[in-house]
């Protein structure tokens, strides 16, 4: 089959176009490396056929990615003539694109050459130059072709990085990549001209380099500043890359722990099963996703190790299949150097102060409340959305994103619907800030003041002996009527229960099993209410129970208590009386939780 394969001759488009247009899934890929895009059309899990130029353009942006990637693996493999002999046939692509960048871009995207996206050109040549280089530790006659492509992806890079910090974007993810493009251009094209590498002042430690970069992308809580898991990680593997054949205690102190920081936080994030939760607009699974995963973390290991990122490797392994170690055999030895100390284990509570997030770990759950900033162009309305994980299985998780393309799909996972939020009058929440209030060794409690004019949203949630506490208290003002609403939003199947009396019991299913009881304040009748609604945006056909708890009122408390079927002893009731949360367990202890105002 590989005399089968070939490159494509056309220039690539904006893969988020790769989307059916009906159910709103990623359209499969087929085979990447023949060059040819599928006979057919593309097709959609549901069933469709699509053939647009807006979807041809974007296979052909996942085929020159993939053969970018595939050249990486050849030339690590050994397999030299076909590596060299592709790299040409690029060479001479590139060449013949120098005369004019992408036409058909997005208004609001530097353009590229071979793709629509200046980014998306700096993703490929990462990819190839780190090709070339692997070709020249051999040997470097027969690469003299590629110099020329090398000089421009290098030029490109540097041309593109200039026009951004401009615009005084040097914190955007775009410059974490264009300095790592310019830096295994340059790199390649020293190791083919057999010369020392110069451009460690440019790319590295220069005013606009990736050190000047990492040091304004990162907030002080170690998260990259869009506050999204996706771009945080897609910046670390960006930095990663770039630091090739560097020894990681040679770098910069500050630098080392952004680093470091950068990937505790994945650590914090990720379950002990090693799901990786899709904060604030990532996709939220996709293989090609899965494989970005696997080489940060192949990556991370001879750098920063963590005991969590490994798990969260193996379960991508588990979930792609047919996933082999060659990532891991590839980037073997990709630092000089020993890797920096092991970070210290998480505590039960996790608290980012700076980008908004609180994680709580609990006996068999694993809980993020998102509390931080509005994420910019990647933001969410979805305040004190509370995300609820047990060891493999996600129950409530932020649901992620499609392909930008779709608008329609796209504008519903971004919506307060879509989240495990609150909504007042059934309205969408304001772009806004929450405020973290208080924090201890096991509790958290945010705010949010703007996400409704007069309406006051706090929640408080905590790690309880065997089970936790989730407390929303809304207070409105100003408003005649006010209909407010608590949501829980699952991504597994659920069972809903009102009893005759008591509180509403759930069963949450999946590889773990977890329990709730839900209550409100006294004397505030509360309907709750199921309806059918769409499941995390990898599929948004899949259809979920949401529940909407909603009470008429100017001052309602929601109160739940979560448990997992592998804790114990059982809870055996659960009781809000004033500002008071009573829990009680079948072994006859009690606990009291107070509740905000």
């Amino acid at each position: 089959m590989a005399a089968l394969r070939r490159i494509a001759r056309q220039r690539g488009g904006w893969w988020h176009a790769y989307v059916c247009p009906v159910h709103g899934v990623e359209l499969e890929h087929g085979d990447l490396l023949a060059g040819a895009f599928p006979e057919g059309g593309a097709r959609c899990a549901h069933g469709c056929r699509v053939d647009t130029e807006a979807v041809r353009g974007a296979w052909l942006v996942l085929s020159h990615q993939a053969w970018a990637r595939h050249l990486r693996v050849l030339a690590h493999r050994g397999e030299r003539a076909e590596a060299v002999e592709r790299l040409g046939e690029y060479a001479g692509l590139y060449a013949e694109l120098a005369a004019d960048r992408h036409g058909e871009a997005q208004a609001w995207m530097l353009r590229g050459r071979l793709f629509h996206q200046a980014l998306t050109d700096a993703i490929w040549a990462v990819n190839v130059g780190h090709a070339v280089i692997t070709l020249a530790e051999k040997e470097t006659g027969d690469l003299a072709v590629v110099l020329p492509l090398l000089e421009a992806l290098e030029e490109a890079a540097l041309e593109a990085r200039d026009v951004l910090t401009a615009q005084g974007h040097l914190a955007s993810n775009y410059t974490a990549w264009l300095n790592a493009a310019g830096v295994a251009a340059s790199r390649a094209a020293a190791a083919v001209r057999s010369t020392a590498w110069e451009g460690a002042g440019c790319w590295l430690e220069g005013e606009h380099g990736l050190y000047a970069h990492l040091r304004v992308a990162v907030a002080d809580d170690g998260w990259e500043w869009e506050g999204s898991t996706y771009y945080h990680g897609f910046v670390l593997r960006a930095a990663l890359l770039a630091l090739r054949s560097t020894a990681p205690a040679a770098l910069p102190t500050d630098v080392v722990g952004v680093l470091a920081g950068m990937t505790d936080v994945l650590a914090a994030v990720a379950t002990p099963g090693g799901v990786l939760p899709a904060l604030h607009d990532g996709p939220y699974r996709r293989d090609a996703l899965g494989l970005e995963w696997l080489e940060l973390i192949a990556l991370a290991r001879q750098s920063v190790p963590s005991d969590a990122l490994e798990a969260v490797a193996d379960r991508v392994r588990a979930e792609l299949g047919d996933a082999d170690d060659v990532l891991d055999r590839e980037l073997d030895g990709w630092f000089a150097g020993p890797p920096l100390p092991r970070r210290a284990a998480c505590d039960p509570v996790t608290v980012f102060p700076s980008t908004g997030y609180a994680v709580l770990r609990a006996a068999g759950i694993h809980a993020l409340v998102d509390f931080g900033p509005h994420g910019g162009s990647h933001g969410h309305r979805d305040k004190l959305s509370l995300y609820l994980y047990g060891d493999t299985t996600a129950w409530q998780p932020d649901p992620g994103q499609v392909p930008y393309a779709h608008p329609e799909f796209r504008d519903l996972y971004t919506s307060t619907a879509a989240h495990p939020a609150f909504r007042v009058d059934g309205a969408e929440q304001a772009e806004c800030a929450g405020a973290l209030t208080a924090a201890d060794a096991v509790s958290v409690t945010a705010e949010a003041t703007e996400a409704y004019e007069g309406v006051r949203a706090v929640r408080r949630v905590t790690v309880g002996p065997c089970y936790l506490v989730d407390l929303l208290t809304v207070e409105v003002s100003g408003r005649e009527d006010p209909r407010v609403t608590a949501q829980l939003r699952p991504g597994t199947a659920l069972d809903v229960q009102v009893q005759a009396a008591g509180p509403v019991r759930t069963t949450w299913y999946g590889d773990e099993t977890l329990h709730g009881w839900h209550t409100q304040s006294a004397g505030v009748p509360v309907r709750p209410l199921t309806l059918p609604g769409p499941g995390p945006a990898d599929d948004p056909q899949r259809t979920r129970t949401r529940v909407d708890f909603t009470a008429d009122g100017a001052h309602v408390v929601f109160a739940s208590v979560y448990q997992a079927a592998s804790a114990g002893p059982a809870v055996s009731d659960v009781r809000l009386d004033g500002t008071e949360l009573t829990v009680e367990l079948a072994d006859g202890s009690t606990a009291r939780f107070r509740t905000e105002g």
